[in-house]
C-alpha cells in the first residue's frame, strides 16, 4: 500500500495532549476497572425534549431537504439577535453581525485564518482551550501567552505584557466563564480589555461557551455588554453547553461586522451552512422557555457543592468554580499535575485532566468536570480519600 506524506500544514498542528489521556483511561477500562471519568468536557445530560421534538418536526419539512442558504437561515439569525437582546440587552443586527457556525470550535479555529497573515501575533490565555492553538497553527501565526494566575483571579494581567508584544498583536482570545479554571470576568476587566484593544488595534475574540453557567445567583456577563466591545471584537456562543446540544454542532459568532463578514466569507468556501432542521430547532431553543437552562445550572450547582465540600472534608484544600462546569484544583506539592492525575487513575480509578495539558501555567492543577451524577462524585471522593495523600 502506497504511503502518502502529510502536508507541512498538518505537521505544524499542535500535539493533542488529551489523546494520551484517552489511551491511559482506555487501558484501565480494558483491565475491567470501574472508572469514574471526571476528565471529560462532554455534557452528560440529554438535549431537552422540546428541542428534540422541534427537530423531529422540522426534519419532515421538505424545505430543509435542500441546500440551506450559505450564511444560514434568516429565522435563526433573527432568533440569535432576540436571544442576545433578551439575555444581555445587547442589540445585534442579524444581517451583518451574526455568523452561523458548525459549533463554537469551528469559529475559534477559523478566526485566525480570517484575520491573520503568516507571522502575525496572537495573544492566548495560558492555561486555555487547546484548540485556540490549532487555529493559530493553521494561519501560520505566532502565539504570545497571557498567564492566568490565581493572584489575579485567573484574569490576564495586561500590565505584565510587554508593550512590544502588544504593538505586534492583532488578535486576542479570551474565555469567561473560563475553561479550565472556572473563573468569571468582571465588568471592569472587560472595560480594561476594550481600552487595550482600542489602543493597540487588537481584535478580541471572546469564547462564551459557558455563558449560561454561573453560580450563587451570579449570571456570567457577555463581553458585548461592555461599551465599545462591538467596535473591537466578537463573541462566540455555542448551544452545546447551554442546551446539552454538543453533538448537534451548532453555534454562532456575533459582533463586529467586518469580522463577521470575514468568517462568513471563509465559510462560503467551505460549507453550505448547517442542516436547516437543526437551525430551526436551535432557534426554538433560544426563543422558547429557558427553564431547562435554569434546571441545568441548578444541577451543576448541586454537583459543585457535593464535590467541593466532599474534597474539603477529606483534607484537599480546593476552591469552588465561579462558572462553567469545571473545577480547577491544586495538586499536592510533591506531585506534578500529570503525576497526580496518573496516581488518581491507576490507584483510585478516577480520571482528571492534568492542568499542564492546557498550557505551562496549568502546571500544579488538575481540571475536574461536574459531568456525572452526585452519587458518582461522592464515590470519587471516597476513592480519593483512601489514597491518604492529604
Amino acid at each position: 500500500m502506497k504511503h502518502f506524506q502529510k502536508s507541512e500544514l498538518l505537521d505544524r498542528m499542535p500535539t493533542q495532549f488529551f489523546a494520551s489521556l484517552v489511551q491511559k483511561v482506555g487501558k484501565v477500562v480494558a483491565e475491567g476497572h470501574d472508572v469514574i471519568n471526571l476528565g471529560q468536557g462532554n455534557p452528560d445530560q440529554p438535549t431537552p425534549e422540546h428541542i428534540v421534538r422541534s427537530l423531529q418536526k422540522a426534519v419532515e419539512n421538505p424545505v430543509h431537504h435542500k441546500y440551506s442558504p450559505f450564511r444560514g437561515n434568516d429565522f435563526f439569525k433573527e432568533a440569535i439577535a432576540a436571544f442576545y437582546k433578551r439575555e444581555y440587552n445587547v442589540t445585534i443586527d442579524p444581517k451583518t453581525e451574526v455568523a452561523v457556525l458548525f459549533g463554537g470550535k469551528a469559529g475559534l479555529v477559523e478566526i485566525p485564518q480570517c484575520l491573520l497573515n503568516e507571522g502575525d501575533t496572537v495573544l492566548v490565555p495560558d492555561p486555555g482551550y487547546p484548540d485556540y492553538w490549532s487555529g493559530v497553527a493553521l494561519a501560520k501565526a505566532e502565539m504570545e501567552y497571557m498567564p492566568l494566575e490565581e493572584v489575579y483571579h485567573f484574569l490576564p494581567n495586561y500590565e505584565a505584557i510587554d508593550e512590544s508584544v502588544l504593538d505586534k498583536a492583532k488578535l486576542m482570545f479570551l474565555n469567561y466563564p473560563n475553561n479550565p479554571t472556572g473563573a468569571v470576568a468582571t465588568p471592569e476587566f472587560f472595560e480594561e480589555t476594550v481600552e487595550l484593544a482600542e489602543k493597540y488595534d487588537i481584535c478580541v475574540v471572546h469564547d462564551f461557551a459557558y455563558g449560561a453557567i454561573g453560580f450563587e445567583g451570579k449570571k456570567p456577563i457577555s463581553f458585548l455588554q461592555t461599551p465599545g466591545a462591538k467596535e473591537v471584537g466578537i463573541e462566540i456562543y455555542t448551544l452545546s453547553k447551554t442546551y446539552n446540544m454538543a453533538g448537534w454542532r451548532v453555534g454562532f459568532a456575533v459582533g463586529n461586522p467586518s469580522v463577521i463578514e470575514a468568517v462568513n466569507l471563509l465559510q462560503d468556501h467551505m460549507y453550505v451552512s448547517i442542516f436547516g432542521a437543526v437551525q430551526e430547532a436551535a432557534a426554538d431553543a433560544l426563543l422558547e422557555s429557558q427553564k431547562c437552562v435554569d434546571d441545568l445550572v441548578e444541577l451543576y450547582a448541586e454537583r459543585r457543592e457535593v464535590l467541593i465540600s466532599g474534597l474539603r472534608e477529606i483534607g484537599w484544600e480546593v476552591s469552588a468554580p465561579e462558572g462553567s462546569f469545571f473545577a480547577w484544583l491544586k495538586v499536592p506539592q510533591k506531585y506534578t499535575s500529570t503525576e497526580f492525575a496518573d496516581k488518581l487513575l491507576s490507584e483510585a480509578h478516577v480520571v482528571v485532566a492534568p492542568g499542564v495539558g492546557f498550557g505551562s501555567h496549568g502546571e500544579g492543577y488538575v481540571r475536574v468536570g461536574l459531568l456525572t451524577s452526585t452519587e458518582r462524585l461522592k464515590e470519587a471522593v471516597r476513592r480519593i480519600q483512601k489514597l491518604d495523600i492529604f
